[in-house]
Parts: C-alpha cells; structure tokens; sequence
C-alpha cells in the first residue's frame, strides 16, 4: 500500500466521523497509526518466516548424523542404522507434541515472571498456541530431535529397534523438556531469561545449547553405551577374555562421513543463529552475523587442531606422517559443540580459542574411552557429552560484557578473565555454569540410568 493511499484512507475515514474537515493533528495520528501496525505486522512475518527458517535448517542436521552414523557402520548394519535414526526423529516428534512441549515452555514464556517451577503445564498436544508461537514450537522440536538423535550413533550395530523409539520418547517426552525449563524458559531457576530475580544476579547462559541439547543427548549416550555394553570383539573375545589390543571396527564410508560433517556444519548456522529468536527486538538482527562467525572460526580452529595434534602425535610414535580424515571431522563437530553456549556473547578471538581446546579434548578423551573398553560407535560422547561441557564452561571465562548487557541486559557478572583484567576475581558466571552442568548431568543420570537398565533387564535393549 502506498503512502498516498493511506493518506486517503485517514482522510476517508476521519470524515466520516465528523462533518467538518479533519484537521492535520488527527490526521498525522491516523498516518502515524497505521505504519505502526504495517511495521509490527512485518515485523512478525519477519520474525516468522526466520524461525520457520532456521527450523528447517536444524531438521536438516538429521540428515547429517544419519550420514555420519551410516559412513562409520559396517555395510551389513546401514540399513538398520538409517532406520533407527528415522525412529529418532519421530519419536522425538510424538512425544514433544503430546508433553515434551507442555514440560518445557507451557505457561512459562513471560520474561517478566517472578514464578519459578519445577516443570511446565500448560499446552499438551499444542492445545491454546496460537499460530504466531507455531514457528517458535517447530523450532523447539528440531532442537530436541537433534538432543535425541545424538544417541543413535553410539548404540549402532546392537542396539534393538524398539529401545530406540523408546528412549527417543522418554529423552523427548521427559528428561529433555526439563532441562529446557529450567535453562531457557523464564520460570526455571538456572535461566538467564528472565529480567528480574535470576541465580546470583546472572543466570546460566547457554545460549544455543552446548549443554540444554548436547550434554544432554552426550550423557545419555554413556549411560546407554556402558548399560548396554560393546559390539561383540570389539574389547573382549568369544570367551568374555580382555583383547590385549582393541579391534577395530572401521566404518565403511568416510564419504558418507565428510557429507554428513559438512550437513551438520551447514545446519548449525540455523542452530545457533536461530537461536536469537526474535529477530527484531532490540536491533538483535545485527548480531546475527557475528553469531555465525563465531560458530566457523570455532568450527575451523577445532578442526585444524585435532589434525595437527594427531598428526604430530603419530609422527613421533611411528615416525611417519600422517592425516586422519576421521579425527579432523569429530574436531570440527567438537568446536561447533563447544561454541554452541557462548556463540553470542564471546568475541571472535575466544571462539577460535574455545575450538583449539575443544579439539584437544575431543582427542584426548576418545583414547579414553577405548582405555575404558566404551564402545562409541561415531565418537558422539566426546564430541557432545565433553565438549558441551566445555563449550558450558567457556562462557563463564569469556564472556563479553558489552554483549551480555546487549543480549540479556546485565553486565555485572562477566567472563572471569574479563574480571581479572579489572583486577577482580568476580567467578559468578562461571558458577552459574557449573551449577547448570551438574544439573543437566544429574537430572539425565537419575532418569535414563533406571530407564536403560529396566530395558536390559527385560531383555529390550539389545
């Protein structure tokens, strides 16, 4: 609608309500008025359209572990693998839209709440959303579709299918949606979202879920691997005995792998940039493409680290050079799952810092999980159970104060290196995210251990 259109429709309309010619003071108010609502009405198509998008490309990562969890089975296990992530994703689906939803965000979105709950209780089977929170929900449900998935890869090549839909309910339906309510829903008492009342005046920041999504999905995966136990002579031999070397079980397409790594790079931009949420509130726009160069340097210096370091490392053991494709993609996945937490509120020079150490960790803790006979199929526990760890600790080191008083609107507890350049030792932040870790990794332990042991009890689970 032209300017000129709207002035004729005030004009219209503000005669019609009175015999005399409107004068210029109400018809400015008029004018005014209605470009008002023109722009709030964008503005929410915008904010829409963008959710809606950055939804697709967090469903999109599905395809990615699907990819990585194929490439790294044997030729006879691809169907059976392919299928089970399927089974993630609808299960995830199910039990989101009947109570996942509802536990995590139902009745608690009002930042200005001074209710804290244990747990959501309104909104099962989507039941009074209206179709502006519609996007917000599709959103919500890729995120716990990703948490869930994450388990698959570990369990490939003996898991059972129905102990897959199973726990893909229990994560979705239960233990994940309270995670969510109490990190980023304004009536939990970790959150940082909401304006008043928060844990020690700062609240746990998780911005993407480095913690909320992948500790999550990481430390199911442990409990599960370890209950279930390893592919048969993958440690031990047909008689029970320890393998003086563990066998290896190479996976029968580093192709698939690559496509798969690369799916999940490309998906984490809508992971962690629609994460933002509502695009034009308080020019957030403008931050959106400083979120998505955190998340490539983090990505890249993760990478380039974990080859380098095992390239040095077997140089010195065999005296040979050489570069593991394997290791530099789980390199790449540990510094998108470390960067995750903080990708908006950390400068771009401790993204980079925060992948390099990622790539150490995941390298380090991958050879402990052998020493410990943990058979982790894609290596999904140190990629997403240590590195969400990680990524969860960084903020409370690195935390910009320009950007946490710019995106949740306090300043007065920041990144402890921060503090130690003003010569404080102020380590507030950095509490608040260990608290947020020892919950998350308490709270799976306590539901998904009996879960997974009932199932192996009953003979279900392998």
């Amino acid at each position: 609608m032209s300017s000129s259109s709207t002035y004729e429709s005030c004009l219209a309309n503000l005669s019609a309500k009175s015999a005399s010619i409107p004068n210029t003071e109400d018809l400015l108010v008029c004018i005014s008025s209605s470009f008002d609502s023109r722009t709030t009405s964008t503005n929410s198509a915008v904010e829409v359209f963008y959710l809606l998008y950055a939804a697709s490309l967090v469903f999109l990562m599905q395809a990615g572990f699907a990819m990585i969890a194929a490439g790294c089975v044997r030729t006879n296990n691809i169907q059976n693998t392919l299928l089970k992530n399927l089974l993630d994703a609808c299960g995830a689906a199910l039990g989101f839209y009947t109570v996942g939803y509802a536990f995590a965000w139902g009745g608690s979105t009002d930042r200005n709440t001074t209710q804290k709950t244990f747990i959501g209780t309104e909104s099962f089977f989507m039941m009074g959303l209206d179709f502006a929170e519609l996007s917000f929900w599709l959103f919500q449900l890729a995120f716990c579709s990703a948490s869930a998935t994450i388990v698959a890869g570990t369990l490939a090549e003996r898991c059972q299918m129905g102990a897959y839909l199973g726990y893909s309910l229990m994560l979705a339906g239960f233990v994940y949606p309270v995670i969510v309510h109490q990190i980023w829903s304004p009536s939990g008492f970790l959150t940082a979202q909401r304006e008043t009342d928060v844990l020690w005046g700062v609240g746990m920041v998780d911005f993407a879920g480095s913690t909320v999504v992948h500790l999550t999905g990481g430390m199911t995966a442990l409990i599960a691997t370890k209950i279930l136990g390893p592919r048969a002579g993958r440690f031990y031999d047909l008689r029970g005995r320890v393998l003086d070397t563990p066998k290896d079980f190479p996976g029968h397409s580093l192709a698939l792998q690559m496509l798969g790594v690369f799916i999940l790079w490309f998906g984490w931009y809508g992971f962690n940039t629609g994460s933002i949420i509502r695009l034009t509130n308080d020019l957030r726009y403008t931050y959106v493409s400083k979120i998505a160069i955190n998340t490539t340097l983090a990505a890249a210096s993760g990478t380039v680290t974990t080859l380098f370091i095992h390239t040095v490392v077997q140089e010195r053991l065999t005296g040979e050079v050489t570069y593991n494709l394997q290791y530099a993609m789980n390199g790449c996945l540990s510094g998108l799952v470390a960067i995750t937490a903080g990708c908006s509120v950390i400068e771009s020079w401790a993204s980079i810092i925060i992948g390099i150490v990622a790539g150490g960790l995941y390298l380090v803790f991958s050879r402990q999980l052998v020493k410990c006979r943990i058979d982790d199929a894609v290596d999904a526990i140190p990629v997403h159970m240590i590195n969400g760890i990680w990524g969860t600790f960084s903020v409370g080191l690195f935390a910009s104060p320009n950007l946490l008083e710019i995106l949740y609107g306090r300043s007065d507890h920041v990144g402890w290196f921060y503090s130690l350049s003003k010569g404080s030792a102020d380590a507030t932040l950095l509490a608040c995210q260990v608290v947020g870790i020892i919950f998350t990794a308490g709270w799976v332990t306590v539901t998904m251990l009996p879960f997974f042991w009932v199932l192996n009890y009953l003979g279900w689970l392998r």
